[in-house]
């Protein structure tokens, strides 16, 4: 149940930041549910290989090179699924940023940690 919680919790993101920035359009949310679905896919298998084997110039960049590779991932996800695209690598960074941004505060938000601040 908590998987499918954060998936559409991910697809939601994935359309406010197609709301949010003109660089990334999804044309609706079964567009936006597949390509969270992808893009989680994608960070789970792709994202571990790409660190490992880029260490030397994340190293070398203290750790930047990061962000390259999530808004190439982003872009590849953008390519595979039909009705989520981003306009150039720009948008990718941009719309990574805002994504991973976005899911980390809702993440944070619904999550049934104590450690949680009170409000």
């Amino acid at each position: 149940m908590k998987i499918l919680v954060r998936w559409c919790v991910n697809a939601l993101a994935l359309l406010a930041v197609a709301f949010l920035y003109s660089g990334v359009n999804v044309d609706g949310i079964f567009a936006a549910l597949a390509a969270a679905l992808v893009l989680g896919l994608v960070n789970a298998i792709i994202r571990p290989i790409l660190i490992l084997l880029t260490l030397p110039v994340t190293l070398l960049t203290m750790g930047l090179f990061i962000f390259v590779i999530n808004a190439l991932l982003f872009w590849l996800v953008a390519e595979v699924v039909k009705g989520f695209t981003v306009s150039g690598f720009t948008a990718a960074l941009v719309g990574s940023l805002m994504y991973s941004v976005i899911t980390l505060l809702v993440n944070w938000l619904i999550s049934d940690n104590p450690k949680r601040p009170a409000a």
